[in-house]
């Protein structure tokens, strides 16, 4: 079933602007499969007025990253599933399988991260970060980044990072492990607006020693 088809989900939710807050709350049944996205809203009714209306329309829509976020996600398995419907029409589980892939795809983009600005409620994807990360220690002269992983370092916006290197031992390797930490918190802070309290560094690899290079030739890393 298309995320736009009209039976796929209710054409008036009861609660607009998501449900009442408080001990009622819990007596309050929602529609099977509903959700409540932080910001308070229902995401049918998100996604209903996202169809049904400009996105001016809806300032709170506009502003909030949980409804765009809400809506983006939505849209991009709605036109997987349209174009799926309008090819030859494929066996129920054939369907769904396909469907299923579209989702996955995106949940490859891993958790979602708090920045360091609880005001805003601001998220980044945990693959985008540590994308940008490695890159911070590959630009440590000597040293390739292999793996980076992000995870929330208790209840509010701090982050802890994982990082697994191949390292050259043409220096000292606990100042070149010093240099990449270095690099990868300021790039946090600067880049990313992370609020990282520790990076746990492994090297699980040795890289040959680079040549020097010769006259105007760029230094560092790099990517």
């Amino acid at each position: 079933m298309a995320l736009d088809d009209p039976h796929a989900w209710p054409s008036e939710p009861p609660y607009p602007d998501g449900p009442p807050a408080g001990p009622a709350a819990a007596d309050v049944p929602l529609f099977a499969g509903d959700e409540v996205l932080p910001c308070g809203r229902l995401l049918s009714r998100v996604w209903e007025q996202a169809q049904g209306a400009a996105p001016a329309a809806d300032p709170h829509t506009m502003s909030c990253p949980h409804c765009r976020e809400a809506v983006e996600g939505l849209a991009t398995v709605n036109a997987a599933t349209q174009a799926l419907r309008a090819q030859d029409p494929p066996g129920l589980q054939a369907l769904a399988d396909r469907v299923m892939n579209v989702v996955r795809a995106e949940i490859r983009l891993g958790r979602l991260l708090p920045l360091a600005d609880p005001d805003r409620e601001l998220r980044i994807a945990e693959s985008a970060a540590a994308k940008v990360l490695r890159q911070a220690a590959d630009t440590v002269p000597g040293v390739r980044a292999s793996t980076c992983r992000l995870v929330p370092a208790g209840e509010g916006t701090d982050v802890r990072v994982t990082m697994e290197l191949a390292a050259a031992l043409d220096r000292p390797l606990p100042d070149r492990v010093d240099q990449v930490r270095r690099s990868v918190l300021h790039s946090a802070g600067r880049d990313l607006g992370l609020a990282v309290t520790a990076v746990d560094i492994t090297v699980g690899d040795v890289l040959e020693p680079w040549p020097p290079l010769g006259p105007g030739l760029p230094t560092g890393g790099g990517t």
